[in-house]
């Protein structure tokens, strides 16, 4: 699944090609990716719409249009491409956006995980899901006090608390193996033995990890690109997440486990 670097590769991508245009039809067809409101009213209310811009939250991207934010999960597969607007239908293609370029604005999503609400930008960020949402990592809010008063009371491993988007928006997995890596902290680890320095250590971390990733694109793993296959380089940077074999740090041996039912990878001699 795309974390916060790829959705941010994403959103990149897109404002080069759709920022300005407006859209003049919308076709559904998967209608369960229409999460709010029901299909009809999405189609009618984002019609005659101008992008004026595309962020992120987490993992949602976040485009901004006259009066509402179409908020976009890509979930496993999702990706968007741009077509012709007689280019024929690709099974996959399950909801379009025709752009006042004539242009066929198309998401693709091979399991039909994606979803996509469309909500009045005056209160979006107050209703679900963004205010479900923790801080983002960049947050000047996020430091070691927010953090330790997050998850000292938890006593799930560290390695699943920092995939609770609650606290913060955005890490996965392949970057929680990453941070928790260069923190020199188990993933078995309860959070209600962390410390305090370890907290500025995840959050330190944190920031280097994702701000690197972004820097470079985000990470290529097994199906992801970003848009008309733009592929991020980070993979060639990864510590330890999908590497079993000699520690970079210390020679012994990387292992992988399940924790909390995801593939983990990590140290058990630097990460003790």
């Amino acid at each position: 699944m795309p974390e916060k670097p790829e959705v941010v590769t994403v959103a990149n991508t897109l404002k080069r090609q759709v920022l300005g245009k407006t859209i003049t039809a919308c076709q559904v067809y998967w209608d369960n990716i229409i999460a709010y409101p029901s299909v009809c009213d999405f189609k009618k209310k984002i019609v005659g719409q101008k992008i004026l811009n595309i962020t992120t939250r987490g993992k949602w991207l976040v485009f901004e249009l006259d009066y509402d934010l179409l908020l976009v999960h890509l979930r496993m597969e999702g990706k968007f491409f741009f077509r012709k607007v007689d280019d024929i239908k690709n099974k996959h293609e399950h909801v379009f956006f025709t752009l006042d370029d004539k242009i066929s604005f198309r998401f693709h999503d091979v399991r039909k995980f994606g979803k996509m609400y469309l909500l009045n930008k005056e209160c979006a960020y107050s209703e679900k899901p963004l205010c479900e949402l923790g801080l983002e990592y960049d947050d000047e809010k996020l430091d070691s006090a927010y953090l330790y008063q997050a998850i000292h009371s938890k006593k799930l491993p560290i390695k699943t608390i920092l995939l609770d988007q609650r606290i913060i928006a955005g890490i996965g997995n392949i970057y929680d193996d990453e941070i928790l890596f260069l923190s020199r902290i188990s993933p078995l680890r309860r959070g209600c033995d962390i410390s305090k320095e370890e907290c500025v250590a995840i959050i330190s971390n944190t920031r280097k990890v994702l701000e690197e990733a972004i820097h470079m694109g985000g990470t290529t793993i097994k199906s992801f690109t970003s848009s008309e296959g733009v592929h991020g380089l980070f993979q060639n940077e990864l510590s330890v997440h999908g590497k079993v074999g000699p520690c970079p740090v210390c020679g012994s041996n990387t292992i992988k486990i399940k924790v909390g039912g995801r593939g983990t990878y990590y140290c058990p001699h630097c990460q003790k």
